[in-house]
């Protein structure tokens, strides 16, 4: 399997606050869009309307980021006072995990006691862990459970695959990825065997299931990862579709960094009386450092460049439009001597994870990136992120810039901006 990336957790305290999820009331967004789909495609992103861009980056510039010195939190509960098996205990602890995150300490004891849960939290807080854990303590109890999660994109997917393997090294639980962008007959392989957990994009997980080569009858658990980037990419009615499929009987945890209409419908629809837990973090707005790089008409790539060879450049994420332009930009700033990685849809899954593992591991200073394929990754120690090609949304630019200056680290955002805008 690739580099495995550990989520790295949350110290500076953020709060938390629980409570049980009220009905939202009955007017509820279908959201989405509907996707086109081909036979045996793998479910490729539904396209949206490309619209004008109005977002004005001028209005962040933030020269002296803030500070923030945030209370440490102090957890309720070890992972040794959850109830785990020994085994598990050593294998969080040989991870390097010493003290439940807040997102962990807050939702691990629900989802043992089988709870339907609503995560409200970022990348970043530990989360992926706080739903592996409790499951693979579940799963080694009943090795005839099977748990279906479902994620946005297929890095994170593959992340998810990587720390399962780590967290579950040695118990005999097997697992099956199931994306897009990758032969589909070798997961239609791995189908036919005992899978205790299957890891998926929706688009992939739909055309499985449409194939008759997956079936959800015997799923105890579904858990919606990313859940509002998945609705944001317009797979709400693929996911519907999904959830449709599964017993009633089953748990439903939701994961989401946000709570927008759409995923309130789902919510009211497919969970019962979820325990509700919310992680919020720093204000990256308020904590990175921002600015803009005026560039005049024909010397864009060159400013680029020359930005790039000072020393302090060290990684660097830079963020583009368009998949075709992304490509053509790594390989110019190959060709001009920065050792540059691309991202986006148009390469297979191999192809993304060796640019990924090559940025991930300091073989190359660049990664250039589309919005959606950037969506789920974790990297360590980004210097910079840049904005070639201006986001459409606030929104985008928080997701953009909160790659750097993560945990105690800083980080600085940069925003090309036309010197006649």
């Amino acid at each position: 399997m690739n580099t495995h990336t550990r989520n790295r957790h949350s110290r500076g305290g953020p709060s938390v606050h629980r409570r049980t999820f009220s009905k939202p009331s009955s007017n509820r967004s279908s959201g989405g869009y509907s996707r086109s789909r081909r036979a045996g495609s793998g479910g490729g992103r539904p396209r949206k309307a490309r619209k004008a861009n109005n977002f004005d980056p001028s209005q962040f510039i933030n020269t002296n980021p803030v500070d923030v010195k945030e209370v440490a939190y102090e957890p309720k509960n070890t992972f040794e006072t959850f109830g785990l098996s020994k085994e598990l205990v050593r294998t969080i602890h040989s991870m390097g995990l010493t003290t439940p995150s807040p997102i962990q300490d807050q939702i691990i004891p629900e989802i043992l006691a089988g709870r339907d849960v609503i995560g409200l939290a970022e990348t970043g807080t530990g989360k992926t862990a706080a739903f592996l854990i409790p499951l693979i303590e579940k799963t080694k109890k009943d090795m005839h459970r099977e748990t279906i999660i479902l994620t946005p994109t297929r890095e994170l997917a593959q992340q998810i695959s990587d720390e399962l393997r780590k967290l579950s090294h040695g118990m005999r639980l097997f697992s099956v990825t199931c994306v897009g962008g990758v032969n589909i007959h070798p997961q239609i392989k791995m189908l036919r065997k005992q899978n205790h957990f299957i890891i998926g994009t929706p688009g992939r997980v739909l055309d499985l299931i449409e194939r008759g080569d997956m079936k959800l009858f015997g799923i105890k658990t579904v858990i919606l990862d990313e859940a509002d980037r998945m609705l944001d990419m317009g797979f709400i009615r693929d996911i519907r579709t999904i959830l449709s499929k599964t017993p009633d009987a089953r748990e439903t945890l939701f994961f989401s960094a946000t709570m927008s209409e759409a995923a309130k419908g789902l919510v009211h629809d497919f969970l019962r009386n979820p325990v509700m837990v919310s992680v919020k973090k720093k204000d990256v707005t308020n904590s990175i450092e921002q600015d803009v790089v005026r560039y005049g008409v024909h010397d864009k790539f060159e400013t680029l460049v020359s930005l790039l060879k000072q020393s302090e450049f060290k990684r660097v994420i830079i963020f583009g439009a368009m998949k075709h332009s992304v490509e053509k930009l790594a390989k110019q700033l190959s060709v001009s001597g920065i050792r540059s990685e691309s991202i986006h849809g148009n390469k297979s899954q191999g192809q993304r994870q060796r640019s990924l593992d090559a940025f991930k591991k300091g073989r190359s200073q660049v990664l250039v990136a589309t919005d959606v394929a950037a969506r789920g990754i974790h990297v360590d120690d980004v210097t910079h992120v840049i904005n070639y090609d201006l986001p459409n949304t606030f929104e985008d630019y928080v997701h953009r810039i909160g790659r750097t200056g993560r945990s105690t680290k800083h980080g600085k955002a940069l925003t090309f901006v036309a010197k006649h805008s």
